[in-house]
């Protein structure tokens, strides 16, 4: 179960109202990699997890402190539209709070559906979507789509940084940038610890090795017209994972044949070399 406390975890008042920053701030919550989806990325993996111990209180952990952050940001954009706009002097505008919501910068669903508070969308007012979310139940797999989130999720606040000078909504995105800084820590150490354990190895999932191709197991194939990848570090060498060999293919061949799909089901209709004359024949028939 999930107990709730009024108290934020930390404080969501900024210093004026700001309808426009308002919407930009919806990126936070119902955006691909806002509060919304690691919340539900991290509640999905922590009831996923086969197994009992560390990791699953971790995820369970910072799960629901994501809950609590999703409220947090959406508290703040609620405290943004409050009487917003105020200063529009047009006609219309004034006649029409609806409309002086959108000239203002508004989501006019912020206006229209929720009444003045958050919505569960991103910027564009486009809703969260469950498929955000990666969840399979593999810890390592998991752990490194948790890093990618909270780096993105952390650029994004980055960048909402530069966009206001609001000293309190900025003072709430400290302690944000902060938290993304702790849980990207936080799940680059998880990765280690699952191999230290011996659970997860570098590649996932640790199986198949056998079965899969070998020879191309570490070749790094030049399919651009860049020439400059065969300088990096992944051209040669052995792999992280301390078994295979890095080898790059400046000039590599195709190894299939040549793609052709078969002949179509006649009742699909799909235009094919099949169909010359059955226009025409069709036609004589019908005359």
């Amino acid at each position: 179960m999930f107990l709730h406390t009024s108290r934020l975890q930390f404080e969501a008042k900024p210093d004026r109202p700001d309808a426009h920053y308002a919407r930009k701030l919806q990126e936070l919550i119902g955006g691909a990699y806002g509060e919304m989806t690691v919340t539900m990325q991290y509640l999905f993996q922590g009831w996923n997890c086969r197994m009992e111990g560390k990791y699953k209180d971790l995820i369970m952990d910072v799960a629901t402190e994501e809950i609590g952050h999703v409220e947090m940001i959406a508290t703040m954009v609620a405290r943004l539209l409050e009487n917003a706009p105020a200063d529009v002097t047009a006609q219309a505008v004034a006649d029409d709070p609806v409309i002086a919501a959108v000239i203002g910068g508004m989501d006019p669903q912020q206006a229209i559906v929720s009444g003045g508070g958050p919505t569960l969308s991103d910027s564009n007012g486009v809703p969260w979507n469950g498929r955000f979310i990666v969840a399979s139940g593999n810890l390592m797999a998991d752990f490194r789509a948790n890093v990618a989130a909270e780096a993105q999720g952390r650029l994004q606040t980055a960048r909402l940084y530069n966009m206001t000078d609001d000293t309190g909504v900025r003072d709430m995105l400290k302690f944000n940038l902060a938290r993304d800084t702790a849980h990207q820590n936080m799940w680059l150490a998880a990765i280690e610890e699952l191999q230290e354990d011996g659970l997860e190895g570098p590649i996932s999932p640790s199986a198949l090795f056998d079965e899969e191709y070998a020879e191309h197991a570490g070749t790094i194939w030049h399919n651009s017209d860049g020439r400059a990848g065969a300088e990096g570090g992944w051209a040669s060498g052995t792999a992280p994972d301390g078994v295979h060999e890095f080898s790059y293919v400046m000039e590599p061949e195709p190894l299939g044949g040549k793609a052709s799909a078969p002949k179509p089901d006649p009742l699909l209709y799909a235009t094919s070399p099949a169909n010359l004359g059955l226009i025409e024949k069709a036609i004589r028939k019908l005359t």
